[in-house]
């Protein structure tokens, strides 16, 4: 009997990686006690995402030759083996989101992104290093608040992220107000940013969304050198002056060896509450979809232009989070998030294979 569903699951396939659970091994034991079966099954990392997609097809997969017996599967998480991080060294993935040029609405889908991220059970983290004006305060209901600092270690002090709606905060804005931060430069502003992540207890991460500041220079340069970045979402609007400055960005990346996980539209159309059968491409169409396109990246997708969603973020509360966001806007944020796990999970699944094959050889 054990084979038998041995044999079935293992025809069935990982949702993002499209390989089936047998050639990836995943299946690590299989009990039958009485009429209850326990599985065991080890997927790439992050897994919340998937679970009950894969619990789902393994319980109808098995349905109807074991329809008397009571299924429990058990999901953990294979992580890529790598040298051990000096920095962040408790967080999972850290997921950087940018954009060439500010105004394109980068930290609301940073914050957004983190939010719908924490809503499948994950512990995620948001770090606001946007220095030309740390939003991530306003979003969060934060505003005012600063780091609460202690001594874990004799002479070691570590400041500790604030929290809201299950999601820990830490920004330059705990530091400074948002008038000093915009006049902060050199060495200084070098001082803060590094304090957000090497003095900053985070504790245990699935997920670190990274804001980084807009544009293209010797900061984010810096930053994106230092901090060992699982990957990069890249913000723009349709619009060609700034798609422009994506090509940039992708760039940057590529100079530091930054996998892109794809490319955001946002504010990419406009639906009236009177006429919502009508779409209204106020800044351009397709921006966003072409550059991916011409740089074989993903497009993750796009975000309509919609009120709800920039009065939630000014109200401090990531419109993800609030049932009266528009269901278009709900849905383009929550598929933006499954696809930006697809491809994390595929570059995981890269890591792992690559190792294996170095240890083989």
């Amino acid at each position: 009997m054990t084979n038998k569903i041995k044999s079935i699951i293992s025809g069935l396939k990982d949702p993002d990686l499209n390989i089936s659970l047998g050639e990836l091994n995943s299946i690590t034991n299989i009990e039958i006690n009485d009429k209850q079966i326990n599985i065991e099954i080890e997927l790439v990392q992050p897994i919340t995402w998937v679970i009950p997609q894969v619990e789902s097809l393994i319980k109808a997969a098995l349905a109807s030759d074991f329809a008397d017996y009571s299924i429990n599967i058990n999901l953990t998480e294979l992580v890529p083996e790598g040298p051990k991080r000096h920095i962040l060294p408790n967080v999972k993935n850290i997921i950087a989101v940018a954009s060439g040029k500010g105004g394109v609405g980068k930290s609301a889908t940073a914050a957004n992104l983190a939010a719908a991220l924490s809503l499948n059970g994950s512990k995620v983290g948001i770090l606001d290093g946007d220095v030309y004006g740390p939003s991530q305060p306003t979003m969060f209901g934060l505003v005012n608040k600063a780091f609460d600092v202690a001594e874990i270690e004799p002479g070691k002090p570590m400041a500790f992220p604030n929290e809201n709606y299950g999601i820990k905060v830490a920004s330059i804005g705990f530091i400074l107000n948002r008038d000093e931060a915009a006049i902060i430069r050199g060495p200084l502003l070098a001082g803060y940013f590094s304090m957000l992540f090497e003095q900053v207890e985070w504790g245990d991460l699935d997920f670190l969304i990274f804001d980084l500041p807009p544009g293209t220079g010797d900061i984010q340069l810096t930053l994106t050198q230092k901090i060992p970045l699982s990957g990069a979402v890249i913000v723009t609007t349709p619009q060609e002056i700034a798609v422009s400055d994506v090509r940039r960005s992708i760039a940057m990346f590529d100079k530091v060896n930054v996998d892109i996980l794809g490319i955001v539209e946002n504010m990419s159309y406009f639906i009236p509450d009177d006429a919502p059968d009508k779409k209204y491409f106020i800044f351009g169409e397709g921006g966003g979809r072409r550059v991916a396109k011409d740089h074989g990246l993903n497009f993750l997708g796009d975000i309509p232009l919609t009120p709800s969603l920039r009065e939630l973020s000014d109200n401090g509360k990531p419109a993800i989070l609030d049932s009266s966001l528009d269901k278009n806007t709900q849905k383009a944020i929550m598929d933006i998030t499954s696809n930006v796990i697809t491809k994390l999970r595929k570059l995981n699944y890269e890591k792992i294979t690559a190792s294996n094959l170095e240890i083989s050889i």
